[in-house]
């Protein structure tokens, strides 16, 4: 396989700036995202929401395009405590799918998640590393 070449620093991708949700129902979702999430609204223009996840930012669309209109990828949004962070959106309204489960074993710490889905249906999941004995 021939070498890649050598990229300037300013084409080195670094990290994601934004990500586009497909929503059929702009402030349903913008509601959600907001009200049960609690991401903090940065501003709203018709069709559109714009929030921030530390510093990433989302934004909520409808489709363009016939075809653009499907699901998202699914969003995995990290958190400090996934037992706390679930309660805690259960209690904002937020229906889960799974409870707080680990999905891999790696030494000292365990990969847990806990998945649900938006007002659009798009599949979300919380995770965490957590160490092994907690």
């Amino acid at each position: 396989m021939p070498a890649s070449p050598a990229l300037a620093p300013d084409t080195v991708l670094a990290s994601i700036g934004q990500i586009a949700i497909r929503v059929h129902d702009v402030a349903r979702a913008t509601a959600f995202y907001r009200d049960r999430l609690g991401l903090p609204l940065l501003f709203e223009f018709p069709g559109l929401a714009f929030f921030m996840c530390d510093d990433t930012r989302l934004m909520l669309a409808r489709a363009e395009q016939g075809e653009h209109d499907h699901a998202s990828s699914v969003l995995y949004f990290r958190v400090g405590d996934i037992v706390a962070a679930h309660a805690r959106l259960t209690g904002a309204g937020v229906q889960f799918e799974d409870e707080p489960h680990i999905v891999h074993r790696a030494g000292a710490t365990n990969l847990w998640l806990a998945s649900f889905r938006d007002s659009e249906h798009n599949l979300l999941s919380l995770m965490q590393d957590r160490p092994a004995d907690a």
